[in-house]
């Protein structure tokens, strides 16, 4: 039999094993988070639990191929705006090159290829009160945005309750309206919604709504095919 020495440097050594592979998991594969806020509601609520996936968007030499930041990809980012609201949850909207236009409420995307704009039909994860009604600051005459090459034009999916890039996230005097590679943390991978221990169920307490989780079936990705 070891003796209490040997048994507790074992299980030192065990601790040191499991808190390196949790380490690296949370820094290189995934990271958990919880929803502060309704800025994307209907597809998430607050106080929901969500896992976000930190290794599609990396690359590894030799190991894991990048993956590209596509149209609905819901991702996670630090736009560095405030020291209380450190991590953003928002929907891709416009990619690097495009151009984006909002305008009586509706967005439009013309690619550097493209003659003219096309209407994106987000009718798959906006709410009916936030369909059609994308404005800037309720303002529905036509604005324009030239998105740079590697940056992102992202939205919330509860449009008018949030600011995004529109407005800078929170004044164009701080920063722009685009989001670089270096901001992003991840996209969202699993749904585990939130759980009730109140009431014992997945019912949101403020909404009443039931929250159950989605897993990998979730919004954290559209097809505009």
């Amino acid at each position: 039999m070891k003796d209490f020495t040997g048994e507790a440097l074992d299980f030192l050594k065990d601790i040191i094993i499991i808190l390196v592979i949790v380490l690296v998991m949370r820094t290189f594969l995934i990271m958990p988070f919880k929803i502060n806020g309704q800025s994307m509601y209907e597809s998430y609520y607050d106080k929901q639990f969500i896992i976000v996936d930190r290794l599609s968007y990396r690359d590894i030499p030799l190991v894991w191929k990048l993956q590209e930041v596509e149209r609905g990809d819901v991702v996670v980012f630090a736009p560095w705006v405030s020291e209380d609201r450190k991590y953003f949850i928002k929907r891709v909207i416009g990619l690097p090159g495009e151009t984006l236009k909002i305008e009586n409420g509706k967005v439009y995307i013309k690619a550097l290829w493209a003659d003219g704009f096309i209407e994106l039909n987000e009718a798959g994860y906006l709410s009916d009160d936030n369909e059609n009604n994308t404005t800037i600051r309720g303002d529905k005459n036509e604005n324009l945005y030239v998105i740079p090459e590697n940056r992102y034009f992202v939205m919330w999916d509860n449009r008018n309750h949030s600011t995004d890039s529109r407005t800078c996230f929170q004044s164009c005097s701080v920063r722009t309206n685009y989001i670089g590679p270096s901001e992003i943390r991840g996209k969202v991978l699993v749904d585990l919604g939130y759980f009730n221990f109140r009431t014992f169920s997945f019912t949101q307490p403020d909404l009443g709504i039931s929250t159950k989780p989605k897993f990998f079936n979730s919004y954290g990705d559209y097809n505009y095919e």
